[in-house]
């Protein structure tokens, strides 16, 4: 069986080796580059599963790589950074990031986070392949075969978690869903650092379905308890977080 690749980039040399001792241990194969335009040669030659970035590159913005990366490439990135403002993490995702692991991080939390990223694809994999359906809820369609979305007619660009995000509360629209049970489902093996991720990623989400994120149309926040697609000729003012 052919082993994962996983590309390491990261400009600081002690860190990526340590990474790429970590990750053959856990039984994935790796590919390292010490900057920026190293890791996209590589992407560009290799099949890569899965990138681990340092968005903190001399040589280029790390915001700039990922929308860079997803010019062509739909492999899972998960960003390294020493940066935690929740800002960073939001431009990571919006870019095109799947995840965002702050510095320092223990060699147990990288690991769980690249083998659930891994698994959040196969859902997503799955979900594609199992319906051929296509969604409608007002102005809103999902396409569950092409993998697509669109707004009134328009095509939105979402990210594999925000599909995925989308997908689930579409499948159960009209319930409220808890916050463990979509950690549960989409991130497959939810850390507790999750949650924070998870109301990152629904607000990005809203950016981008939302005509107005004030006063959501489709998704509505259940404070304390979860989230839930409103049948939009059952809609009424809801709340966000």
């Amino acid at each position: 069986m052919e082993k994962i690749k996983v590309l390491v980039v990261d400009d600081e040399k002690e860190i990526a080796d340590l990474l790429e001792i970590y990750l053959i241990s856990d039984g994935f194969q790796v590919l390292k580059a010490y900057s920026a335009k190293e890791g996209l040669r590589i992407l560009e030659e290799k099949k890569i599963d899965l990138v681990l970035l340092d968005v903190m590159m001399p040589d280029m913005d790390g915001i700039d790589v990922i929308q860079k990366i997803r010019t062509w490439s739909v492999a899972p990135i998960i960003v390294i950074s020493a940066r935690s403002d929740d800002q960073d993490k939001v431009d990571a995702l919006d870019a095109g990031a799947d995840d965002y692991l702050t510095k320092p991080f223990s060699v147990e939390e990288l690991l769980a986070r690249v083998r659930s990223t891994l698994r959040r694809l196969q859902y997503l994999m799955k979900t594609e392949t199992s319906n051929v359906s296509v969604f409608h809820n007002g102005e809103l369609t999902i396409d569950y075969g092409a993998g697509t979305v669109a707004v009134d007619g328009h095509e939105i660009h979402l990210m594999p978690l925000e599909y995925s995000l989308l997908c689930l509360l579409a499948q159960n629209v009209g319930k409220v869903l808890t916050y463990q049970f979509i950690l549960d489902k989409v991130w497959v093996n939810a850390l507790e650092s999750d949650m924070s991720s998870l109301r990152v990623y629904m607000a990005s989400l809203r950016k981008k379905i939302e005509k107005d994120t004030a006063h959501p149309k489709y998704i509505q926040t259940h404070i304390g308890v979860g989230y839930r697609m409103i049948k939009v000729e059952d809609s009424t003012p809801s709340g966000q977080e």
